[in-house]
């Protein structure tokens, strides 16, 4: 099993996180995402994602992207432990949760939107940083009131185990701090990421973990 990751991407961050969740030791395979113009628009590369976007699953001759996929391809292939709950409610708030970040907030907020801002429409750093941190700011505040109120939240964002949502919410956590966003906040959030980040599954996945750290 391979995994094309960048250090930094918060998609591929929760691909890892689910790996060493599962106890899976798959070879990571480094994409640049600035070196040389960007490794992911190789010739290579290009024939596994168009899109030109990390992470890329290879496993017995499958090649899948998408991050929330590859975690449920994943989920589906090693059940043990699993990252969604056993009842069908429980698995649709779960993917609900890791839906608000990897498909509401992480989009409009991810590397190539703000390379767009800087070089194509020419905004400042400061304006981009603010552009950041407001779209981050509206899908925070609306998860922590999910979680806080609902007695389905445990120690992790779904009862007493790590699920998708957490492998989700980490590292868009992660992210926010990068931008200095304030996270006072989000306490629920913040405990829970704190709870996650001490399990040595979750910090082995770190940025500043990985080999092509740099």
């Amino acid at each position: 099993m391979k995994l094309h990751t960048y250090f930094r991407s918060s998609a591929a961050y929760r691909v890892r996180i689910a790996l060493n969740l599962k106890g899976i030791a798959a070879e990571l395979v480094p994409v640049h995402l600035l070196k040389d113009g960007g490794e992911q628009f190789a010739a290579a590369y290009d024939v596994l994602n168009p899109q030109h976007l990390v992470p890329v699953l290879e496993h017995d001759g499958l090649v899948l992207a998408q991050s929330l996929a590859i975690m449920e391809y994943l989920d589906e292939t090693h059940p043990q432990p699993p990252l969604l709950p056993a009842d069908p409610r429980g698995r649709a708030r779960v993917r609900a949760l890791a839906q608000v970040i990897a498909c509401d907030i992480h989009p409009i907020d991810n590397l190539r939107v703000l390379k767009y801002l800087s070089e194509r429409l020419g905004v400042s750093p400061e304006q981009k940083n603010e552009w950041y941190r407001h779209w981050v700011a509206l899908g925070l505040q609306a998860m922590e009131r999910q979680l806080a109120g609902s007695p389905e939240t445990g120690l992790f964002c779904h009862g007493d185990t790590p699920t998708i949502a957490d492998c989700c919410l980490v590292p868009q956590l992660y992210n926010a701090r990068r931008f200095d966003c304030e996270l006072a906040p989000y306490p629920t959030l913040a405990a829970i990421a704190e709870r996650c980040e001490a399990l040595p599954a979750f910090d082995a996945a770190r940025p500043e973990r990985q080999p092509d750290a740099q």
